[in-house]
């Protein structure tokens, strides 16, 4: 019966610490085919689907994204390729 414990007390501290490695983390992103109202629409509905990002914030006069994420869950590479592939190839901003 200890062991059972100690294995159940193993698997919570590795579960909860897991958490801990995580770091919310933001991209700006170069998006220069967003021209008209309806891109960054489409552009929030794919990227809200990626598994690991928070928020994004469009700046449709700059033609940027600013995308919050966990770091832990995607990356920008990951993030540029939702963006890419419902047509808007992005890169990260300079």
């Amino acid at each position: 019966m200890k062991r059972l414990h100690a294995l159940a007390a193993a698997a919570t501290f590795l579960i909860v610490s897991s958490s801990a490695w995580a770091a919310p983390t933001t991209v700006i992103l170069e998006v220069p085919g967003m021209t008209c109202p309806t891109c960054p629409i489409t552009i929030k509905k794919a990227l809200m689907k990626e598994q690991g990002v928070s928020s994004v914030a469009v700046r449709y006069e700059k033609k940027e994204l600013v995308v919050s994420f966990d770091n832990a869950k995607t990356t920008p590479a990951k993030i540029m390729q939702s963006t890419a592939s419902v047509g808007f190839p992005s890169q990260v901003a300079k």
